[in-house]
This record gives structure tokens, C-alpha cells and sequence, in this order.
């Protein structure tokens, strides 16, 4: 089983405006809600591809039972802990550009944490668990590593997809994928790569930390995989980008669905990228037929 963790859902609340203007009356020309948060984009995702899992985290309120929901309404398994405060609201407002106002997200007591953590020690050896998305503050900064601990001890495996300390703390514990885009990936080590060759050269830091595989997607320039042995280089299908929301996470899903399945891992990259570029082409995630059809167009190429 797949599970994955999102700390702080949301309802993304998708505004388009023609002619947005401050300080006076806008009217919208179409809205959009639909349940947000990394660790959920992941089982919408998974789903899409006929792969079963389950969404854990902390939802509350009418806002939460809105995301659960959604949830249920796509046959998605869930476990969300129950909080007092009402999970948040995220608003993406489209105007030719786009601007984000984003929830600050409800407060977890010690009790509520503690919980979550319980719910784990269900885990066995064939589970995957996977941690997208930051840590809210009242959480601490230590609470994946908490999440960590418990499923080392059940002996299942970890994808991690968040950044800064988060990441680079959960290295030595040697998860089994980490999935920065480029620019993150610089962060990490105060650098501004270049080109792709400083890319893998940055990449391969992370394997020597501890991680199994590096996938780093890279916008329009394709994508890397990286391995103990080896580099892969992917392409990007041909679409016109529609959404920047979700297709990082369609690609941990695509990949992590193929691999879990026994699949090659060249075909769970191919996937991966499949899927996030099917999303960047769509107003919501992408469906699994619309990812299937441009796994045709992914083409793997082997670095010397």
C-alpha cells in the first residue's frame, strides 16, 4: 500500500478574472474548487493510474470535511486526523497572470501529532510512505523525522518531496526517492546551475547523502534521473502549459505508481514525466488517459 501524508490540505479556491483591477469591484468569469495539498495531488493521481492508496494528515472543519469529500467522491482511501481548526483555503487568482494567496493552515496540538504518528505503526515491509509539502509550524521542524522513525522501524520505505533542512535531514535516513526541481536543488547548496550537466553534478550530492534515486525535473528542459550507477535524461511531450499546480506532484505519482507495481524503473520515469507534463497541460491533475497518451512521446536517453 501507498500512503501519502499532507500536513496542511487545503481547498484550492481557482479565480479567473478578465481584467482584474485593485481597489475596485472584480467579477469572475469561472472558479474552481478542488481539495489541494502535495500528499493529495499524489493519491488523485495514483488513482487516475489505477494504483490504490491511502491519503493521511490533518484535516478540520467544514473545509476539511469539503476535502475529505472530494476525496470519497473519487474513491480515494482516507485516514485524515480530525483537528479543531478548519483546514485552510488557498486562493489562485488567474488574471493573465496568476497570483497566490495561501491559508496559514490550522494549529496541530501535541495530541492531534500524536495521533497521525499512531496511525503508522500500521506499515508493513511493502509499503511505501510518501512526504510532500512543508511542515507547519506548530508541528515542529523534527516531524518528519518522527514520521521517518516509525516507518524505518516497520521496515517500509519513504519518498520525501519537500525542501531546505526537511530534506536534507531526511537524506540519511535514505529515502527512496527525492524529486527537487532544479532551482530547489541549487537552494539546497547555494548554487545556480546552469545547464544540465551541473544539474546531475548537484544531483549526485544528494545520492551520496543517502538517496536511492534523484528525479529532478527541469521546467521545459526535460527531466534527470539519477542512480547509484547511472544518469537518464527524459524529454518533455509537446503541450501548452495550462497549469503549474500539481505537476511535480503527477510526477512522484507516476513514477512511484510504475515502480511499487514492479515496473522497470525506465518505464516508472517514463511515466513520471508522462504524468507531469499531462498535468502542466491541464486545468486539474491529469487524467490517466490523458497521461497514456503521451507516454508514447517520453524518450529516455542514457548518459556516458
Amino acid at each position: 500500500m501507498i500512503y501519502t501524508v499532507t500536513l496542511n490540505p487545503s481547498i484550492d479556491f481557482i479565480v479567473e478574472v478578465e481584467d482584474f483591477k485593485l481597489n475596485s469591484l472584480n467579477r469572475m468569469k469561472r472558479d474552481l474548487k478542488l481539495p489541494g495539498g502535495k500528499g493529495i495531488n499524489v493519491s488523485r493521481v495514483l488513482n487516475r493510474l489505477g494504483t490504490v492508496s491511502t491519503a493521511i494528515g490533518f484535516t478540520g472543519g467544514f473545509t476539511g470535511r469539503y476535502v475529505e469529500d472530494c476525496l470519497k467522491a473519487e474513491s480515494i482511501r482516507t485516514g485524515f486526523v480530525q483537528v479543531q481548526e478548519d483546514t485552510r483555503i488557498n486562493i489562485k487568482l488567474k488574471h493573465g497572470e496568476e497570483t497566490e494567496i495561501n491559508g496559514l493552515g490550522p494549529a496541530i496540538s501535541e495530541e492531534e501529532a500524536a495521533q497521525l504518528i499512531r496511525q503508522l505503526e500500521a506499515l508493513g515491509q511493502d509499503d511505501i510512505l510518501v512526504l510532500s509539502g512543508s511542515v507547519p509550524p506548530t508541528l515542529g521542524a523534527d516531524f518528519y523525522d518522527r514520521l521517518i522513525s516509525v516507518c524505518q522501524e516497520k521496515g517500509a520505505r519513504f519518498v520525501i518531496d519537500t525542501t531546505g533542512d526537511a530534506l536534507m535531514n531526511a537524506l540519511q535516513h535514505k529515502p527512496l526517492l527525492v524529486k527537487p526541481n532544479h532551482h530547489e536543488l541549487g537552494e539546497l547548496f547555494g548554487a545556480e546551475l546552469k545547464d544540465k550537466t551541473e544539474v546531475a553534478e548537484y544531483g549526485r550530492k544528494l545520492l551520496e547523502l543517502g538517496a536511492q534515486h534523484v528525479l529532478v525535473s527541469m521546467a521545459g528542459e526535460g527531466a534527470l534521473l539519477l542512480t547509484e550507477t547511472d544518469t537518464y535524461e527524459a524529454n518533455v511531450p509537446k503541450g501548452k502549459v495550462k497549469n503549474s499546480v500539481g505537476a511535480g506532484d503527477s510526477m512522484i505519482a507516476g513514477f512511484i505508481g510504475t515502480w511499487a507495481a514492479g515496473g522497470d524503473l525506465l518505464e516508472a520515469f517514463r511515466t513520471g514525466v508522462a504524468s507531469g507534463s499531462a498535468t502542466a497541460f491541464s486545468v486539474d491533475l491529469a487524467t490517466g488517459a490523458e497521461i497514456e497518451a503521451l507516454r508514447s512521446q517520453v524518450h529516455i536517453t542514457k548518459w556516458n
